[in-house]
């Protein structure tokens, strides 16, 4: 009848207003999940750093179960790709990159950022990612990740969404899950240095940062209960 139509159909939304809400605890024994930030500017701790921490800390702020890191790569020298045509024939180098490597292998969810140079990734992102080839085979460890990509620049249409797209066009040949920022962040974050390296004074592109670790979190929180073995 009607009334046991409508009847139904309230306990259906009294279910769903039960759901746990994304970024709550799934199960009793639900892990953390961690968000790794890189932040790829050979000017350690300034605008790409500061912006990658803003996304990182826009990240944390999703859920308790969220835990951040961030990897200034500034002032480090990492060598790029001196291999030979297969990431298996990869050559170890003795730099700075050896030295992160333990902390970059796992995590659910990451967030790289570079400055715009020259309307393209620097140089310390290629070499970065290049590198990161170790992580390609004989596994791919980072398959199904999310991944946002943040650029810093200049001017305001300075090359940042070229960059975005390069970090992201090299990160699906490990097999991530690409993923921009929330409404209208859409490719991910867009900052503009317009104040002597403050770019805390950008309102507009710490909101795309803000936007893109939200959605880094909440990609990463559902690729870490999807790899939740069963209770």
């Amino acid at each position: 009848s009607r009334r046991d139509l409508m009847r139904l159909a309230g306990g259906a939304v009294i279910a769903a207003g039960a759901a746990p809400v994304l970024g709550t605890a799934i199960t009793a024994n639900a892990r953390p999940v961690r968000v790794l930030g890189v932040a790829c500017s050979p000017r350690r701790g300034k605008t790409t750093a500061t912006a990658v921490n803003i996304a990182l800390e826009a990240a944390k702020a999703v859920s308790p179960r969220i835990e951040v890191e961030l990897i200034d790569l500034g002032g480090m020298t990492i060598a790029p790709w001196a291999g030979g045509a297969r990431p298996v024939d990869a050559v170890t180098i003795d730099d700075d990159f050896e030295t992160i490597r333990p902390r970059i292998e796992t995590f659910d969810g990451l967030i790289i950022g570079s400055p715009s140079y020259f309307r393209g990734m620097s140089a310390l992102c290629k070499a970065f990612i290049e590198r990161c080839a170790v992580f390609q085979a004989p596994e791919l460890v980072w398959a199904g990740r999310p991944l946002g990509a943040l650029a810093t620049g200049g001017f305001r249409n300075g090359g940042q969404e070229l960059v975005i797209q390069q970090i992201q066009t090299t990160l699906l040949t490990f097999e991530m899950t690409i993923v921009g920022g929330k409404p209208r962040a859409h490719q991910g974050a867009t900052l503009w240095n317009q104040h002597d390296d403050d770019i805390t004074q950008d309102a507009v592109g710490v909101d795309t940062a803000n936007k893109l670790g939200q959605r880094v979190a909440e990609a990463a929180l559902l690729f870490a209960d999807a790899k939740q073995p069963a209770a």
